[in-house]
């Protein structure tokens, strides 16, 4: 099978305006999958959509709101959704008690409770299929405890456990399930939200190649070398408050 045989022949991509979203769509097409693109700015969604060789449908949603998702799913209706690559995401930045409640609500809906929703609607009917996929982009920032986006870092440990769990569930299905647990990628947000560039910082392409070589080779994937040393010293080497301490000085930046 070619890859938009395997998983095509329409993907859906949530978060798909910048970054690592529109990496994610522009590799998705360039191997011949059509396109259900979401996010919530309609102006670089639609310069995405505009610019991709295979037929694209954009989609102006808030995937944070229940209508947000509602309207993702709907535009698929009748569509062979082949892979959904859960990839939006929110992360406030400060101190836990600084916060307004609504603040973390948002994380945990957008980067918890959509990546659920859109699973529940998309894998059944791959499983029916026989083949299909799911790409739930994580971080290694949920890896241990990560002073000032303690939430945001919650949330992305959600991801990549609900995946190694749906990957074991899903063997010999013909559906592939991972994790793709990223550092630090060059991308708008974080040229934002950091004044310096992190050791080991991958551009987007890369990150989206590695997530898609990972489709059925393991439950996750950790893109780059600098990155994969840095999980395993981080997770497994290191006292877990050391660990917890090493983010909350690399993170002194973010804003």
């Amino acid at each position: 099978m070619t890859f938009s045989e395997r998983y095509g022949p329409w993907a859906l991509v949530a978060g798909a305006s910048e970054g690592l979203g529109a990496a994610f769509a522009t590799e998705l097409a360039r191997r011949g999958c059509n396109l259900v693109l979401v996010a919530r700015r309609p102006e670089p969604l639609a310069a995405l959509a505009a610019r991709l060789p295979t037929h694209s449908i954009p989609v102006a949603a808030d995937l944070a709101t229940v209508d947000g998702v509602d309207a993702a799913i709907a535009a698929t209706d009748g569509l062979g959704v082949g892979l959904v690559v859960a990839n939006a995401a929110y992360s406030p930045i400060g101190r836990f008690v600084d916060m307004a409640p609504d603040e973390t609500a948002r994380a945990v809906n957008l980067n918890c409770h959509a990546t659920l929703t859109l699973a529940h609607r998309f894998l059944p009917g791959m499983v029916e299929r026989g083949r299909g996929g799911l790409i739930i982009m994580s971080s290694l920032a949920g890896q241990q405890g990560s002073p000032p986006i303690s939430v945001y870092a919650a949330t992305k440990a959600f991801g990549a456990v609900l995946a190694e769990g749906l990957w074991a569930e899903l063997r010999g299905t013909g559906v592939d399930v991972v994790a793709c647990l990223a550092g630090a990628v060059s991308t708008p947000g974080l040229a934002q939200a950091k004044a310096k560039r992190a050791p080991g910082t991958l551009p987007p392409e890369r990150v989206v190649t590695a997530a898609l070589r990972g489709l059925g080779r393991g439950p996750r994937t950790v893109p780059g070398l600098t990155m994969r040393v840095s999980s395993v010293v981080m997770s497994r080497l290191l006292p877990r408050r050391t660990a917890i301490g090493i983010i909350a000085r690399a993170s002194r930046d973010l804003t």
